[in-house]
């Protein structure tokens, strides 16, 4: 089977923060979707062949001279269509609608939960829960001729319409975030009941699929793949090797930061559990050598990244020849590079990876992750029989346990968090909070404090303990954990790692902090 089998649907992003959730909600109906800025020219859309089109919601306001406008010539294609918020809005006003701003319509904005009332329609078939979550000011005051309203709530009559006869549905609320409880039914419905599309987008289909397009990209060639035991790095690791075997190499560069004992985990899983080439380089010495001194947080990133790639390439030299290097980029990537609303933003920090490779790579590149999303990467790291331990691991940064201690570098330092980082994430796994977390992690902070321990005075470190619940990192909210549980991992590190005497818990949400400290 080949991608293009696939019934394929084509997401219009009007600019929305949340249009990527639209994309996963497709494809966990088992439908390929591909996600393309409102600009994206008809030709291009057609050149898809899609079975229906979404239109995403955004922050523009239709009533604008120069909002986002739909493709002229989209609506004519005879196709399914379904536009949410933005894009109800805007297929109402192309199709000769009204749509006026909250400050001339009666009706007024809305945000948050909405309760709804439902017609028939086979949009809401089975949908049972009538709440909705509603993100507008601006309000459609009059449908386009052959639309009707299939719901309705206390503020808005338009909240869902639909032109039968032409597949044409629209949602004033937001279907694809959790606050619409039954949402994902309605997607579901509009994908496979209203425009007849085949749910057959599956991980195992994607991996016979990319094992096929590596080897016919590669050929006879060789690969040079850098791994960090990450999650994405891993799954391409396995992938390729499966396509390709031991023209595989992977590079595995020790940066001295990462968590306890995990470089040797890596060596095993690559060289045991998959027996795939692997150089493994301890450079732990000279990212310390280089860190020293150092304490503001953007030069510690800047001085890994250079770092990595210096013993990334020259490390090359020892997997022999090869055309091609393997990247673990994934679909939100992919996305931001071409976002309708990628403008100029502050720099919060630089991103967590370790620097890219080299501009002048000479390098073939083969991506085989790019269409994927981070749950994807992990569904398709279990087809390949990655061990859960590696697939279900919290994310972590590029530049590890460096930006994990504010201040200076220190082999003092990364060892003490290393074993206090162990045991906060021992006790998860023994207390099954692992898995309700979506990231925990330990700091050690630039801060001594007192303390008495036996008829002694101490003076050593504080550590802060970081455990957040989040969908996809963006936003999140500090994990209630148990006050007893907190209690006897502050006991235990105390007493079991020498230079901490104080441990605190860390409950800021995403924003106003990040989730990270530096």
């Amino acid at each position: 089977m080949t991608e293009k089998q696939h019934d394929k649907v084509i997401i219009l992003d009007f600019g929305s923060q949340v249009t990527q959730l639209i994309a996963r909600r497709v494809r966990e109906a088992g439908v390929y979707c591909e996600l393309l800025p409102f600009s994206t020219p008809l030709a291009d859309i057609k050149a898809r062949a899609p079975k229906a089109i979404i239109l995403s919601g955004g922050p523009a306001s239709v009533t604008e001279e120069n909002s986002p406008r739909i493709p002229a010539g989209l609506l004519e294609m005879g196709l399914p269509v379904l536009g949410i918020c933005y894009g109800l809005q805007a297929m109402c006003a192309a199709l000769g609608g009204k749509v006026e701003g909250s400050d001339k319509n009666e009706h007024g904005r809305e945000f948050g939960r909405a309760k709804i009332e439902l017609n028939d329609s086979p949009l809401f078939s089975g949908v049972a829960k009538k709440e909705v979550w509603m993100s507008h000011g601006d309000s459609v005051t009059r449908l386009p001729e052959g639309f009707t309203a299939i719901a309705h709530t206390n503020t808005c009559p338009f909240a869902a319409v639909a032109d039968e006869a032409r597949k044409f549905y629209g949602v004033q609320f937001h279907p694809e975030v959790v606050h619409t409880p039954d949402g994902a039914r309605m997607l579901k419905n509009f994908l496979l009941d209203i425009a007849g599309c085949r749910a057959d987008w599956t991980m195992a289909a994607f991996r016979d699929e990319s094992i096929a397009k590596i080897r016919a990209q590669v050929g006879k060639g060789r690969v040079i793949c850098g791994v960090s035991g990450g999650v994405d790095s891993t799954v391409v690791a396995a992938l390729l090797h499966e396509a390709i075997g031991n023209r595989l190499t992977c590079i595995f560069v020790d940066t001295g930061l990462m968590r306890h004992n995990e470089a040797t985990e890596v060596v095993g899983l690559f060289r045991d559990h998959f027996n795939i080439p692997l150089i493994h380089e301890d450079a732990g010495a000279l990212f310390l050598e280089r860190l020293a001194g150092v304490d503001d947080p953007e030069k510690k990133r800047k001085i890994i990244g250079k770092a990595f790639i210096d013993v990334f390439t020259a490390a090359q030299g020892k997997a022999g020849e090869a055309e091609f290097l393997a990247q673990g980029t994934l679909y939100p990537d992919v996305i931001e590079s071409v976002s309708p609303h990628g403008g100029p933003a502050v720099t919060i920090k630089s991103h967590h990876n370790v620097g890219g490779m080299p501009k002048d790579v000479k390098f073939k590149i083969v991506e085989p992750l790019r269409m994927l999303f981070k749950d994807e990467v992990r569904a398709l790291g279990r087809e390949l029989g990655i061990p859960e331990k590696f697939i279900g691991r919290h994310p972590f940064p590029g530049p590890g346990l460096a930006i994990r201690i504010p201040g200076a570098v220190t082999a003092d330092k990364v060892s003490i968090l290393q074993k206090a980082d162990a045991i906060f994430i021992e006790e998860l796994h023994k207390n099954d909070l692992y898995n309700a977390t979506w990231q925990a992690f330990a700091v050690l902070l630039p801060v001594k404090t007192v303390g008495v321990m036996g008829d002694g005075r101490t003076y050593d470190h504080v550590l802060a303990l970081r455990a957040v619940t989040s969908v996809d990192g963006m936003t999140a909210d500090f994990a209630a954990l148990p006050h007893d549980f907190l209690g006897r991992v502050a006991v235990r590190i105390v007493n079991e790692v020498r230079g901490i005497n104080r441990v605190v818990y860390d409950i800021t949400s995403k924003p106003p902090g990040t989730i990270e400290w530096e």
